[in-house]
């Protein structure tokens, strides 16, 4: 009993803490302003935004299949998030979850495909793992041929989404396309799916396995060696690279793991709610895990709330466009709006700062 007591006081100090956060006050404060915003552009275009807003969140939590399908849906951006925030947090900008996510995918689908005879505690670790490793790869090689050829990794992580989409586009038509009209592979074997959480919806334990890795990349990044040295070396690379941080290794370890996270949430989405690849499967899933990214202001536990927001609101558009009639693509404007709202006091304080050093200058 005092073990369980003591681990409620620490839980609620630490939701005390997060709540009273800087970060979390902007963050709330930006999405509150992305509601009155968009509540403000969709009266001026004919519509009621209370009854919007009602249906919205009421298709995200109205019931317990609901909220099953909004954290279903908000499993891979937990793991596309995390893979953004890790990367960020150690002074690398990975835009190429998007492409991770597909050969994660397509990895994990031809484990659950050809792997045939496997015990599913066997079998499901085995297509996980084969996602995670091709991700990391795909994204370790972004990360090499930064170290190696000194190649600006945005522009190495946009390219590569795209020739992960199109390699797996042509892996999925000419390789292993399942009979019939639909561009897909066959379905993985049995023991590759991933159990259901609730019934005829899409959370399985996918959701659980994202929610420990948030809480293992945040004990990683404030526990251990390589998460000291990670955020040592996004905070100021020279005093890091002075202290005798390997920034060529440390960047390459990261973009792997980052990628890795992202090939996850590929597996996730085929071992758990398709059951194969088809072709065009993510709605973009990995360009949102930036937008969550920047939300949960690179913290894993920010992510993890930034998702499920997300979740909701993809849930609820699709309600809210078959009760209001508001195409859900309003979504994506509410989207904008808060990624606009986050990042303004940083933008004003890049300018206040800017002109302080003009000044300075001047001087």
């Amino acid at each position: 009993m005092e073990a369980i007591k003591k681990c409620g006081v620490y839980l609620r100090q630490k939701i005390k803490q997060l709540f009273t956060s800087k970060s979390f006050i902007v963050s709330a404060i930006s999405l509150l302003l992305a509601l009155i915003v968009s509540g403000i552009i969709l009266a001026f275009s004919g519509y009621n935004p209370f009854t919007a807003y009602v249906n919205m969140f009421g298709g995200a939590f109205g019931d317990m299949s609901r909220v099953a399908d909004t954290l279903g849906i908000a499993t891979p951006l937990i793991l596309c998030g995390t893979a953004v925030a890790i990367a960020m947090r150690g002074g690398a900008i990975n835009i190429g979850a998007e492409g991770q996510l597909y050969v994660g995918a397509m990895a994990a689908a031809l484990t659950g495909i050809f792997c045939q005879g496997l015990p599913a505690i066997l079998h499901i670790p085995l297509c996980i793992l084969a996602a995670a490793v091709a991700g990391g790869l795909w994204a370790g090689l972004a990360g090499y041929l930064k170290i190696k050829l000194k190649v600006n990794e945005v522009v190495l992580t946009i390219m590569l989404n795209y020739i992960a989409i199109y390699l797996t586009d042509y892996i999925v038509t000419y390789g292993v396309k399942a009979e019939g009209m639909v561009v897909k592979t066959p379905n993985v074997a049995e023991s590759a799916i991933l159990p259901a959480l609730y019934p005829h919806s899409r959370l399985t334990i996918g959701f659980i396995l994202a929610v420990i890795i948030v809480f293992v990349v945040r004990w990683m990044m404030k526990k251990t060696v390589f998460g000291l040295e990670l955020q040592a070396i996004g905070n100021n690379l020279a005093a890091a690279e002075t202290g005798g941080v390997n920034i060529g290794k440390q960047f390459l370890v990261t973009m792997f793991i980052s990628g890795a996270l992202a090939g996850l949430a590929g597996a996730v989405e085929v071992m758990g709610v398709h059951k194969y690849f088809i072709k065009g499967f993510s709605p973009g899933y990995g360009y949102d895990g930036l937008s969550i990214a920047v939300l949960g202001q690179n913290s894993p536990v920010g992510v993890l709330v930034s998702a499920i927001l997300y979740g909701a609101l993809r849930s609820g558009a699709q309600v809210m466009d078959r009760m209001t009639k508001i195409p859900s693509d309003f979504v994506g404007l509410m989207q904008a709006l808060i990624i606009i709202f986050v990042a303004t006091p940083g933008i004003i304080m890049a300018m206040r700062n800017f002109a302080r050093r003009g000044k300075k200058n001047h001087d």
